[in-house]
């Protein structure tokens, strides 16, 4: 039972898929959670997975990119249940991965810090970004970018974080080959002499209720929440946790953030009301909360255990469900 790296959802929410420590990409349906197709590399971790996006051409051709121990990056196709492309554009373990808003670009980050961009269709890579250089990337996101923003080209937004509290922001078109930097950010963290060994990660992630913002979480000055406004360049409000957080899921369809911690809670905030909940039922360090599309479920992982959660109306209550998935080894396919 080796741990599980990753949740990503099919954009119509009929399937999940999770990877794990084991090198396995598991494909669920949501309705019955049980197992619809499992694809399988030996002697290697999976680290990080995505979907593609609904905007990346016909709903039968569904894709997961998964990203590998030894720098390799392997597309699957779900209604064909096979492997349609193998790339190698990383010398190290791909942590983060996102597919572009179209789909037709790949975007990858590396355990040096190094985000390579790669076309889904050839797999030649098309650009190497060096700015993270040193520290690994933890998360990539993109976003349709509104053309009115930052008065800049491209139709698209994305971001990537580093593990030593710095966050990149990018506006891109990747038809015409442009790609150029927002905003950086480098966040304060102490450095005392009682600074932990194994820091909380460095997390970000796109304010879907407000575009103009981004949420932030991370070692720093206060184990805390910060809102970063794009036009103000400045932190705009902070939200105060008990704990460092390990994990971090922002909502799609309402103002709800999703937050683990290693204490084994779960916490959901409302940013509306500023109302919070604590939820207990991991056996372990809460190390990935993921929303569906919808979000109308919460996902969170400890170790090897995925827990699903039904996020109840404006009240931002959570009741856990009462059918878990059952990660346990299965025969690969």
């Amino acid at each position: 039972f080796l741990q599980v790296n990753e949740v990503t959802f099919s954009p119509n929410e009929s399937h999940c898929a999770t990877c794990g420590e084991d090198g396995s990409v598991r494909v669920w349906s949501l309705t019955s959670m049980e197992l619809v197709v499992q694809f399988q590399v030996l002697n290697q971790s999976c680290l990080c997975l995505a979907w593609s996006p609904s905007s990346s051409g016909r709903t039968d051709h569904q894709r997961v990119v998964a990203g590998y121990s030894d720098g390799t990056i392997r597309i699957f196709s779900i209604s064909q249940t096979e492997m349609e492309l193998k790339i190698h554009p990383h010398p190290v373990p791909v942590t983060a991965i996102s597919f572009s808003v179209d789909g037709q670009t790949i975007i990858s980050g590396d355990k040096d810090g190094i985000v390579a961009v790669s076309s889904s269709r050839t797999g030649i890579t098309i650009q190497v970004l060096k700015d993270h250089q040193g520290s690994p990337i933890t998360v990539i996101q993109s976003k349709s970018k509104e053309y009115y923003n930052f008065g800049l080209e491209g139709g698209e937004l994305w971001l990537a974080v580093s593990a030593d509290q710095r966050v990149s922001i990018w506006a891109s078109e990747w038809l015409r080959d442009k790609c150029e930097l927002v905003d950086w950010l480098s966040f304060p963290a102490p450095t005392s002499p009682k600074t932990p060994t194994n820091l909380p990660p460095s997390l970000a992630a796109f304010c879907p209720w407000n575009s103009n913002m981004l949420v932030y979480v991370g070692f720093g000055l206060k184990e805390e929440v910060l809102f970063y406004n794009f036009h103000q360049k400045q932190v705009v409000e902070k939200i105060p946790l008990s704990y460092f957080s390990t994990s971090l899921g922002v909502s799609p369809g309402s103002p709800l953030i999703a937050i683990g911690y290693c204490e084994r809670l779960l916490r959901l905030i409302d940013c509306m009301s500023k109302t919070e909940q604590d939820f207990v039922g991991h056996n372990d360090t809460v190390h990935l909360c993921r929303f569906t599309p919808s979000g109308k479920l919460l996902f969170t992982a400890a170790y090897n255990e995925i827990l699903v959660w039904e996020v109840l109306g404006p009240e931002a209550a959570a009741s856990r469900k009462a059918k878990d998935i059952p990660l346990r080894p299965q025969i690969a396919r």
